[in-house]
């Protein structure tokens, strides 16, 4: 495969989590253009609504709940998804600046690795949350002997480590080239042959798909229809509406946001044979992958805040930083109001020797 933007372009696609379209160097169609505006701002709204949600669940799970397992996935989910939305503003600013890296070679890696290593970690904390409420409702027994906080978080390292082990490609293809006055962010297979290339690029999709998307989604689905199934043969039909309401929003949420990037993921491996869906591709990647983005903003709000729980929990921590405040903002008021009035502070000095004999 030679070194032109051309040819890369045959593949590249992608240009946040793998690939870099290098023929975006060239001149945007209105449509594309149109496409790139509307996941900037998607974009921005997951950046601010992930930094929020995320940090105030982290701020809960972490310093104002008591620790359980639960709470121990819920901790490492909102830091994968907070890490994770910390590094937008890098993407942001490529699309803005037309697809013109700016951060180097060695930011484009780490970039590209700590994204893709959240976006799985994001996404196995969901499915082993899924299973851990399965298992702690419909086999109650075996989950109070072996359902542990250590245990769960040996289960959050060897997700950390399996996230980082199937991120390292990012760190071993991702690369940097000057095309058209402009530095792209992209996957250098470092090969002249393109079937080796695009035998790389099929390993990677497949393996992003099929860990990143259709394992989890399947466990979502099949725990959550049994837990629904199990809440309405137990609990009731009233409490069983407001928990099957949840368990829907997580899997439509989780399916809306991945299933169309993974989908155009797999639309892309065509264009080593055709270039029918070239300017489709072209156009879409950019808005399919801020939704998948997106998906790291809206889980707190699925998993935290709409909890009761975790509502009361959220209210009364914030009643007592403003009472604190209040408090603290009354005795300041009152300290300058007594500075300010005639003969206080010589009362005060006279009332200072009584206080200390009497200690």
């Amino acid at each position: 495969m030679g070194d032109t933007g051309e040819d890369y372009g045959n593949y590249s696609y992608e240009y946040y989590l793998d690939y870099g379209d290098m023929e975006e160097l060239k001149v945007a169609h209105s449509q594309t253009a149109a496409m790139h505006v509307i996941s900037v701002v998607i974009y921005i709204i997951s950046f601010v609504l992930g930094l929020i949600g995320n940090g105030t669940v982290i701020w809960v799970t972490g310093f104002k709940s008591k620790k359980t397992v639960t709470s121990v996935w819920l901790l490492n989910l909102a830091i994968a998804d907070f890490v994770f939305v910390l590094f937008l503003p890098f993407y942001i600013d490529y699309i803005l600046r037309d697809f013109h890296w700016d951060f180097g070679v060695v930011m484009c890696k780490l970039n590209s690795f700590v994204s893709v290593m959240n976006m799985y970690a994001s996404v196995l904390f969901l499915t082993v949350l899924s299973i851990d409420r399965y298992v702690s409702l419909v086999h109650m027994n075996w989950s109070q002997r072996y359902r542990t906080i250590e245990k769960a978080w040996v289960v959050s390292t060897c997700v950390w480590v399996s996230a980082a082990f199937m991120s390292c490609p990012a760190l071993i293809f991702r690369d940097t080239m000057r095309v058209h006055n402009k530095v792209v962010c992209f996957n250098n297979f470092h090969t002249q042959s393109a079937h080796t290339a695009a035998t790389r690029h099929i390993a990677i999709v497949a393996v992003r798909t099929t860990v990143g998307f259709l394992l989890p989604f399947t466990a979502i689905c099949v725990t959550g229809i049994l837990m629904t199934i199990k809440v309405k043969q137990s609990e009731g039909s009233v409490r069983w509406s407001s928990f099957s309401k949840t368990v829907t929003a997580v899997i439509l949420a989780f399916f809306l946001c991945w299933a169309p990037f993974h989908t155009f993921s797999l639309m892309e491996l065509s264009i080593h044979s055709t270039f029918y869906l070239h300017n489709t591709l072209k156009a879409g990647f950019p808005l399919v992958t801020s939704l998948g983005f997106f998906n790291s903003c809206i889980n707190p709000l699925l998993y935290m805040l709409l909890g009761k729980k975790v509502r009361r929990i959220l209210k009364h921590s914030c009643m007592n930083i403003t009472k604190s405040s209040l408090r603290e903002l009354s005795l300041s008021i009152s300290a300058t109001e007594m500075e300010s009035v005639p003969g206080v502070q010589l009362e005060s000095a006279r009332e200072e020797p009584v206080a200390s004999s009497a200690l």
